[in-house]
C-alpha cells in the first residue's frame, strides 16, 4: 500500500505504530460496493480493500456461512486433517488446471513459499546457488526475501543487505530473458506478476507470457506467476494468465480468495508439486477452517452469481467511461488493465487525489506515484461503474488543470 502524498490529510494513531499514511476516515460498515464512516458519510468503494473484497461488503450469502463456521470451528492446527482444505484445494486445482495447493495467510507468505519452492527445486537439481529472474517495478511483499524480489528501491531503502539470488529484467522483453538464459546457468525460475499491481497496473503481454512458458520448458525452469492481486476473477477469467492460454508451475494467490478473511495459497503443477515435503515448510494459522470456509464460499458464490462474468462486463464499461472522459486529456498517459483492475496513468505524481476522491465520496488508491488504481469489489454494477467515472473524471480534470496553470 502506498501512503498518500499529502501529509496534511493524514494523521497518526497514538498507540499504533506509524507505518501507514492514513486518511482521517474511520469506517463503520458496508453493503455491497458502499461503505459508511462513523459519522454516517457514504463512499462508493472502487478500492475493495486493495482488491480484497471480491464479494463486496456484508454479502448476504457469505455472512451467514462465516457465522455458521465461527460457531463450529475457527482454528485447527495442521497436525490433523482439515476437510475444508481439501475442498478448497480441489476447487482451485479444478479451475486452474494445476495439481496441488498449500495454504497460508497472505500474499507475502504465498510468495515466500514460492521462493522457497524455487530454491529447493534448484538444489534438488544440483545447483548450489539457485537464482530467480524477477522484474523491474515488481512488488511481491515486504518480508526481507519478497522485498528483495520486489523492484522498488524506495521501499527497499533502509532494509539492506537484501537477499541475494535474484536477476532483474524489464517487463515484456523476451530478449532479456533469453540473454539471461544464455549467460546464467544458475537460474531456476522466472517470477512475475501477471499484471503488476503496486508497480502501476502493468500487464504482461499475451505473447510475452507464451514466450516465457516456452523458455521455461526449454530450460526446465519454474514459471511462477504471482496472481495475488490480479487473480480470482478480477480480469474476467479465474486467473489473468489464462488469457494467454498457458499454465504456470507455481501460482501464489491471496487477496480476493477469502473476500476479506486473511488467506493465501500456492497452487502448483507437476514440476513443482512435490518439491516440498513434510517439515520443509509450514504455518500455524494457514489453512484454518474459517479461512478455508471463506475461500470455499467465495468461489461457490462467484460461480452461482456469475461474478467473474460481471467483472468482465462491468470492467469493460468502466474502462470505456474512463477512456471517453479522460483518455484525450493532456497529462493522461494511458488507461490500462483488464476487467476490474484498471489504472489511469498520469504524467505527474497524483497522491493528493486519494484524499480529494474520499472527500467526494469515492475510494480509490494511487500507486507508483502517478497511477490511479481502481480495483473495486467484483459485484460492482454498471450503474455504480458509471458513478465512479462521474466522480473521478472531474477530479482528474481539475487536478491536471491546476498543474498546468
Amino acid at each position: 500500500m502506498n501512503a498518500p502524498a499529502d501529509p496534511a490529510i493524514t494523521r497518526p494513531m497514538p498507540h499504533v505504530m506509524n507505518t501507514y499514511g492514513r486518511l482521517p476516515i474511520a469506517l463503520s460498515h458496508g453493503r455491497g460496493c458502499w461503505l459508511w464512516d462513523v459519522h454516517g458519510k457514504r463512499y462508493l468503494d472502487a478500492l475493495g480493500g486493495i482488491a480484497v473484497n471480491t464479494l463486496g461488503h456484508a454479502h448476504p450469502k457469505l455472512v451467514p456461512a462465516l457465522q455458521e463456521q465461527v460457531g463450529r470451528l475457527i482454528h485447527c492446527c495442521n497436525y490433523y486433517e482439515i476437510p475444508l482444505q481439501e475442498q478448497l484445494a480441489a476447487t482451485l486445482c479444478e479451475i486452474s488446471g494445476l495439481n496441488a495447493a498449500f495454504f497460508c495467510n497472505s500474499g507475502l507468505e504465498a510468495n515466500e513459499a514460492a521462493l522457497k519452492i524455487a530454491r529447493k527445486y534448484g538444489h534438488d537439481r544440483g545447483i548450489a546457488r539457485p537464482e530467480i529472474i524477477v522484474y523491474e517495478r515488481a512488488f511481491h511483499g515486504r518480508s526481507i526475501a519478497t522485498l528483495s524480489a520486489t523492484g522498488n528501491p524506495k521501499i527497499q531503502k533502509g532494509f539492506e543487505p537484501l537477499v541475494e539470488g535474484f536477476v532483474r529484467v524489464p517487463m515484456n522483453d523476451l530478449a532479456a530473458i533469453e540473454a539471461v538464459a544464455r549467460s546464467n546457468p544458475n537460474v531456476v525460475a522466472v517470477f512475475l506478476e501477471t499484471i503488476q499491481g503496486e508497480g502501476g497496473v502493468n500487464p504482461s503481454r499475451v505473447d510475452y507470457l507464451q514466450g516465457l512458458r516456452r523458455v521455461c520448458d526449454e530450460r526446465q525452469w519454474l514459471l511462477m506467476l504471482d496472481e495475488v492481486q490480479c487473480g480470482i476473477g478480477r480480469t474476467g477469467k479465474w486467473f489473468a494468465h489464462q488469457w494467454a492460454g498457458i499454465l504456470p508451475d507455481v501460482m501464489p494467490l491471496a487477496k480476493g480468495l477469502g473476500s476479506g478473511v486473511p488467506i493465501g495459497a500456492v497452487v502448483t503443477g507437476p514440476r513443482a508439486m512435490n518439491v516440498l515435503g513434510p517439515g520443509a515448510h509450514g504455518t500455524t494459522f494457514g489453512g484454518n477452517p474459517l479461512a478455508m470456509r471463506a475461500g470455499v464460499e467465495t468461489l461457490r458464490i462467484m460461480r452461482e452469481d456469475g461474478i467473474m462474468e460481471n467483472a468482465a462486463r462491468v470492467g469493460a464499461r468502466l474502462r470505456e467511461g474512463l477512456v471517453r472522459e479522460l483518455g484525450a486529456l493532456p497529462g493522461v498517459r494511458e488507461i490500462r488493465g483488464q476487467g476490474l483492475m484498471l489504472g489511469v496513468d498520469l504524467d505527474r505524481p497524483c497522491g493528493v487525489l486519494l484524499g480529494r476522491a474520499a472527500e467526494a465520496g469515492l475510494m480509490i488508491s494511487v500507486t507508483a506515484d502517478s497511477v490511479i488504481r481502481i480495483v473495486p469489489p467484483l459485484v460492482m454494477s454498471a450503474a455504480e461503474a458509471d458513478q465512479v467515472v462521474a466522480i473521478l473524471a472531474p477530479l482528474v480534470r481539475n487536478f491536471l488543470a491546476e498543474a498546468a496553470a
